[in-house]
């Protein structure tokens, strides 16, 4: 089992955001919980849902060490 500590832990809540926003853009939504969309607009990420899944995107890449 693994277990996540400090920034660990905010770095996989926005990895599954993430996930979320992607099915939110496809269509698939939750009905009772707040939205991936609005989530994230409360951790200060603006725009459309295109433009903050391409924010989420450099910050995964910067996570997992990669470069384009």
């Amino acid at each position: 089992m693994t277990t996540l500590t400090g920034h660990q832990i905010e770095g996989a809540r926005l990895l599954a955001l993430r996930a979320m926003l992607t099915l939110a853009i496809s269509g698939l939504s939750r009905s009772r919980a707040p939205s991936a969309d609005s989530m994230l607009k409360k951790m200060g990420y603006k725009g459309t849902r295109a433009e903050v899944l391409a924010q989420l995107d450099v910050v995964r890449n910067e996570m997992l060490g990669e470069r384009k």
